[in-house]
């Protein structure tokens, strides 16, 4: 099983992916920005494709060994289009789940996250962009709710 969970920087992906992981077990969470460190000296729009193309890889890998895959990352319709593509021959299901907290959640500082002025703005593109309303996967306004229970909602949706 693939999960692509989609949003916003600050939208909760990190935070609810790995409790996913626990929950679900023989998980594994594929941090697109931790790939990305890799060529962190190429500007993102141009890593982007790079960074998706390694996880793409990497998921591939852990899904033929029988473990389940969290992507957490903010797709545009390319980004998304791409993986689906990519992994049309897995004989894997795939689910996409947006966060999508209301932009004025998604601005604060969250947990022990403290936002700077680059994340800010890209929050903002993100959300001009679309990134939280795509018109793929279901989309979960996450605003009010714990991490736990945005879980136990994606939980419901997988199953």
């Amino acid at each position: 099983m693939i999960i692509l969970l989609n949003g916003s920087i600050n939208s909760g992906k990190s935070t609810v992916a790995k409790i996913l992981k626990a929950r679900i077990g023989n998980t594994a969470v594929v941090e697109i920005d931790t790939l990305s460190e890799f060529i962190d000296w190429i500007p993102l729009e141009e890593s982007i494709p790079i960074n998706l193309e390694n996880a793409a890889s990497v998921t591939k890998n852990l899904t033929k060994r029988g473990i389940n895959v969290i992507l957490p990352y903010p797709l545009s319709k390319k980004d998304y289009d791409f993986l689906i593509n990519d992994f049309e021959t897995l004989n894997q299901k795939i689910h996409v789940v947006t966060l999508s907290p209301e932009l004025e959640v998604a601005l604060n500082n969250r947990g022990q996250r403290e936002l700077d002025d680059w994340e800010r703005d890209r929050i903002k593109y993100h959300y001009e962009q679309g990134v939280n309303c795509p018109s793929f996967g279901v989309i979960i306004d996450n605003s009010r709710q714990t991490p736990q229970e945005t879980v136990n909602q994606i939980l419901d949706y997988i199953k």
